[in-house]
């Protein structure tokens, strides 16, 4: 069934970023639509609402139907006094919403504007990415009209299978990364904060999808509750297209409620730690620092080197 911005909207709660399936099948019947993909449309204006374009005022939301049959959605992140390549594409943030919900494919998406060349890239990282459906509500001639397969946006693609062996995990498939902290000494590990986000900024490194590099990196942020939230650097086969491990760690953080309390993204963040392969090819720890200050200058920065494990090659 063709979909377009007439589509009744449906209220979420504010801040809400991922729907269960329970409550998104119920939403399904209450506003009386066919089938939970079509429910996808009618979730934008909620998912536009929660973008923060400080600088472009542009606001794009994004939502997406799992094969879990949980809903995801998106927004548009900007940050003020650094570059513009730091921003977070609202589906960027909808794919790393999933990732970090353990979401293993994603099976229909519905976006408020036409997705750019940049997001359309960054859906190459999914297996068999050309086969997810799109639609687009808004946009020149009023977008798509109906879903269509992500091959229709980005026919003959350059992606993983151009430079990867096809056994290589992919975006949102299982990931480990053989990696412990880079000291000699065993460390006792105690129940402070500084520890706590140490072990979330590894635990994502082993999750990162750096297949291209190899420097898998991961951050971990905490708000002034002790509440942690992180996120791993995911990579492009085009490169630029990547998603940095702050912005991953942001997403989390703004996907659980955080930041929206009207003082900004980084309202109530009070530390972060960065946890990265030593002597990578990519290092994370310039940009990081700079993206952290700009979000919340007043918290404490730190970086903790990884290594392989002897066990890994």
């Amino acid at each position: 069934m063709a979909q377009n911005t007439s589509t009744p909207t449906a209220e979420i709660r504010p801040s809400r970023f991922v729907i269960d399936p329970e409550e998104a099948e119920s939403m399904r019947r209450e506003k009386g639509i066919a089938a939970l993909r079509d429910l996808l449309p009618a979730l934008l204006p909620e998912a536009k609402r929660l973008a923060r374009p400080a600088i472009s005022r542009f606001h794009v939301g994004a939502a997406a139907l799992g094969i879990s049959g949980r809903i995801y959605l998106g927004a548009n992140i900007e940050f003020p006094g650094v570059p513009l390549h730091h921003s977070i594409h609202a589906e960027q943030f909808l794919i790393t919403n999933a990732a970090l919900h353990a979401e293993p494919s994603i099976r229909f998406i519905a976006v408020s504007e036409y997705p750019c060349g940049h997001c359309r890239q960054f859906l190459q990282e999914i297996r068999s990415a050309s086969q997810i459906q799109i639609l687009i509500t808004g946009g020149s001639g009023g977008g798509s009209g109906d879903f269509r397969p992500v091959s229709y946006f980005l026919p003959n693609p350059f992606g993983p299978s151009d430079l990867l062996h096809r056994d290589t995990p992919l975006l949102l498939e299982p990931h480990f990364n053989d990696l412990i902290e880079e000291v000699e000494e065993v460390r006792e590990i105690n129940s402070g904060l500084e520890e706590r986000l140490k072990m979330a900024a590894i635990k994502v490194a082993r999750a990162s999808h750096a297949p291209y590099s190899g420097s898998a990196s991961g951050f971990a942020l905490a708000d002034g509750k002790g509440r942690v939230y992180a996120g791993s650097y995911t990579e492009s086969a085009a490169y630029n297209p990547s998603l940095g491990p702050v912005q991953a760690a942001i997403v989390a953080y703004l996907a659980a409620g955080g930041g929206s309390g009207g003082g900004g993204v980084g309202e109530g963040i009070v530390a972060g730690v960065l946890a990265e392969r030593e002597g990578a090819a990519v290092s994370q720890e310039e940009t990081a620092r700079i993206l952290f200050s700009a979000v919340a200058p007043n918290a404490r920065f730190t970086v903790y080197r990884l290594r392989a494990s002897a066990g890994s090659a």
